[in-house]
């Protein structure tokens, strides 16, 4: 067809008319075609069947007078017959089956292959009734002329194999094999012999096998086709494992040397592999004097022969490796490291600038061959730092690493970014000798190199963090100063790109941050992106853990405001969505207090919102805002919120909606309310719950001591000091017994003369819980229910640094002002706040030497946008 002219350039011309009116023509020759596909109403009627007939009959009167694809549908439901009514079907449906397979085609063969394993598997019938219905018929049809098909009632029979007795195998399968594996028989049959023998070793005993089996397996290790050899060769590993290893090392292992001398280069493949896999089975004088000499020449003659030998090898060369380790010289085991040392450059050298249209095919082909050997040294380089010891990789490794992580091609790097994790492992310590690879793979132009990596970018940073040690004294990824701009723009590549599903994975990962880096790194070069995300897509639950673990009060108010604004009163009905999805969060990794304070009330104003589907999703959100209110302190909420909800009920006119207000009144009834004190049957939740709202009173008290600590000295505390300080000390905090009531004396207060190592012990306490709820998993924070009692969150900061650090010790946990009075969006503090005790309530910004107005949040229900 002619190319349709620029919109610029038409021509209406008659030459051009006729040029189009050509196109149409074309066109219409290609429909020509489908019309004639259609079934004539003589065709439908010979396909049509009385519908009154039932289904033994409908599949007897189809195989019988019906066309192949009528019969071939029978045959695919056959296991569905026999479940129904085994046996008709074995009476009236299987003998006709039978006829239809004499004179079937290839799609009606595969299919019956197929259904005879489905219906073994299904257990419809006895294994005696099976044998004595379907496995003549497998066996019949072992031999068809297509390979597919010969090769899928193979697979039939081996798993029949499995279940049969042995008496059956003996006089069904054994017997006749021994005239099947003749030279006089085809070469297919021979194949198919080499195959049902590899599986009936497992069947039999030594002595039947020593006396029946194999001799067959030998003289069919000596045919005269190369393919039958290789086959045959390939066998010898499951023949291996069934006679033990004194009949291998006498019977098996001299047919591997010869085999592996042989002009086939197939079958010395076959041997090679065969001896790799059998290597845990020989002792060490035979893996010494015979294996190993056989795997050298192997080595040597690798580069000479097919690029195929290459490529197993390189696949293999890991194992082999491992299998021989301790039986090398010196001189041997520097020859098989140079050796992989070649074969992960191999083909790199011959690169140049042509374009691959002009290379002919055969250099092609090679080079794609080349790099399945690179793909593969990728794959077995955490075995060779094994093999070299770690200690030693620096000298040994380290090019060869830097030369796969930078290699042209993309399976390469994808498979060394999937091995990154082993490797950082391995090397424990020396993990700071790979900090520039993982740069150069986050910054790789692949995305699938990328997406490898970031599966487990989480362990990685830490071992990059902690430099490999249980107990650091710094983070050690303050060296690395181009990791922060490889991760912002690993993202933004992965945001630019169609593949959604890496952009979510390394949304979710960069989750650990707050493990590795710190807080205002977070703040100033990821969390403020976080947020530009999340009213675009999904990273919500990313913004809340970096929320979670800012030590800066302002900043935390900052986005806190941001969220309400710009999601909760947002003009898109899409945003106020996204804030209850960001509500589920912060109920989930805060504590109850927290969210009851900031998210509570903004909320359950959705209540009122115009868009049903933002009403629907509050509803089923609902039972888990309830379950974060104390009563008595939290009555105030609670009524707030059973107001909004008899407001549903009674104003709700979005049939949907009001169903499900309905379903969730029912379930908001059921629930039990949590108390101030500790209930036994809520106990462990509340200890959760308990330490949450500590790490974040004491994130509090840490910035207040940072900034009499700054007073005091007259300089800035420095964040890797303060990283450093943090790391020096770790707090178990959730090794707490559970059988311990927490009620003890109240906390005690301090003087404003109290000694700087008082203050200085306080401050290390409060950095190590900022800390530890971090450090074991960040994906802990999952498993933690929000259902526990919590304090009044709003404190007084100007005090923190003047009273006592709180502990599970403090009645204060325990206890709660039951007089407080319903806060709302008051103009005098700059973010909506529910507070559970109003007495010591100041907000940190007022005592500060800033003279702006704070802003004010308003919960007036809008009318937004949908």
């Amino acid at each position: 067809m002619h190319p349709p002219p620029p919109a610029a350039a038409m021509d209406f011309s008659q030459n051009s008319l006729f040029g189009y009116m050509e196109d149409l023509q074309e066109l219409t020759i290609i429909e020509r075609p489908v019309r004639r596909s259609l079934k004539t109403p003589e065709e439908i009627e010979r396909l049509t069947v009385d519908e009154d007939l039932s289904d033994i009959e409908r599949a007897v009167y189809l195989l019988s007078a019906g066309q192949d694809v009528q019969g071939t549908s029978v045959i695919a439901n056959l296991p569905f017959l026999m479940r129904q009514n085994p046996t008709e079907t074995l009476r009236r449906v299987l003998p006709k089956v039978r006829e239809a397979l004499h004179v079937a085609g290839v799609e009606m063969q595969l299919t019956a292959a197929m259904s005879f394993l489905t219906i073994l598997q299904d257990e419809s019938v006895s294994i005696h009734a099976y044998t004595h219905s379907f496995l003549q018929v497998i066996l019949l049809h072992l031999e068809h002329r297509d390979t597919g098909v010969s090769n899928a009632w193979l697979e039939t029979l081996l798993s029949v194999i499995e279940v049969l007795p042995k008496e059956t195998l003996r006089h069904e399968i054994l017997n006749p094999l021994v005239s099947k594996a003749q030279l006089s028989q085809t070469v297919q049959s021979r194949l198919v012999s080499c195959k049902i023998l590899g599986k009936l070793t497992n069947k039999f005993d030594a002595h039947t096998i020593k006396r029946e089996i194999l001799p067959l397996v030998k003289s069919l290790c000596q045919d005269v086709e190369y393919e039958v050899r290789s086959c045959m060769c390939r066998q010898l590993e499951n023949i291996a494992q069934g006679i033990g290893t004194e009949l291998t090392k006498s019977v098996v292992l001299p047919e591997l040397i010869e085999l592996s001398r042989d002009e086939g280069s197939s079958v010395r493949l076959a041997a090679f592999e065969t001896l790799v896999n059998l290597l845990d089975i020989f002792d060490t004088d035979d893996r010494s004097q015979t294996i190993l000499p056989l795997v050298k020449s192997f080595c040597e003659k690798s580069f000479k022969a097919d690029e195929s030998i290459l490529i197993s090898l390189s696949f293999h060369l890991g194992k082999l490796c491992h299998g021989l380790y301790g039986i090398f010289t010196p001189d041997q085991h520097l020859r098989f490291l140079e050796f992989y040392k070649k074969l992960c450059t191999l083909g790199l050298q011959q690169e140049n600038g042509h374009n691959e249209n002009q290379i002919p095919p055969q250099i092609l082909e090679q080079e794609k061959k080349y790099i399945s050997v690179r793909k593969n040294c990728a794959y077995n380089f955490p075995a060779m730092i094994v093999f070299v010891d770690p200690k030693n990789f620096h000298m040994e490794l380290y090019s060869t690493f830097f030369c796969l992580c930078h290699d042209p091609e993309v399976p390469v790097r994808y498979t060394i970014a999937i091995c990154f994790y082993e490797v950082s492992k391995l090397l424990n310590s020396g993990v700071y000798l790979i900090h520039k690879e993982l740069i150069t793979l986050l910054q790789d132009e692949s995305l699938e190199v990328l997406d490898a990596l970031i599966d487990h970018l989480p362990e990685i940073l830490e071992l990059m963090s902690t430099g490999g040690e249980s107990s650091v004294q710094e983070n050690k990824l303050s060296s690395l100063p181009d990791l922060i701009p490889a991760l912002t723009a690993a993202e933004q590549r992965a945001a630019a790109s169609l593949k959604w599903r890496t952009h979510e994975k390394l949304l979710q990962k960069y989750a650990c941050l707050p493990h590795v880096i710190s807080s205002d790194q977070i703040y100033y070069r990821f969390l403020q992106r976080m947020f530009t995300i999340m009213m675009t897509n999904a990273a919500s639950r990313t913004l809340c853990i970096f929320l979670r673990y800012n030590r800066k009060q302002e900043q935390r108010h900052e986005v806190i405001q941001k969220l309400i604004e710009q999601l909760g009163q947002g003009k898109s009905y899409w945003n106020r969505l996204r804030f209850l999805d960001t509500c589920e969060f912060i109920i989930e990794i805060f504590s109850k207090s927290f969210f009851c304070k900031y998210f509570f009330l903004p909320a359950i104003e959705l209540t009122h919102d115009p868009v049903a589907n933002v009403r629907m999703k509050l509803c089923y959100l609902l039972p888990k805002v309830k379950s974060t209110l104390k009563i008595p302190a939290d009555k105030h909420l609670l009524q707030q919120l059973e107001m909004c909800v008899r407001k549903l009920l009674c104003q709700e006119k979005d049939k949907d909606v009001l169903a499900i207000v309905k379903r969730t009144v029912l379930e908001l009834d059921r629930m039990e309310m949590s108390m101030d004190a500790f209930q036994k049957k809520f106990y462990e939740k509340d200890l959760l719950d308990q330490e949450k709202e500590r790490e974040e009173l004491l994130l509090l008290e840490m910035e207040q001591l940072e900034k009499e600590k700054q007073q005091n000295d007259g300089r800035p505390m420095s964040d890797k000091m303060f990283e450093k300080k943090r790391r020096d000390t770790k707090t178990p905090t959730q090794s707490l017994p559970k059988n311990i009531p927490i009620s003890v004396p109240g906390p005690s207060s301090v003087t404003p003369s109290t000694s700087k190592e008082i203050k200085k012990s306080k401050l290390i306490r409060s950095q190590s819980f900022n800390n530890q709820a971090f450090h074991a998993k960040y994906g802990n924070l999952e498993k933690c229910a929000s259902k526990s009692s919590t304090t009044g969150y709003t404190t007084s900061v100007s005090g923190l640094g003047k009273t006592s650090v709180l502990s599970l010790a403090d009645d204060s946990f325990r206890t709660r002002n039951a007089s407080s009075v319903p806060s709302s969006f008051s103009p005098n503090t700059p973010l909506p706040s529910t507070s559970r005790g109003t007495g010591n309530s100041v907000d940190p910004k007022s005592s500060g030497s800033k003279d702006t107005q704070p802003r004010k949040a308003t919960l007036k229900s809008r009318k937004s946008n949908p």
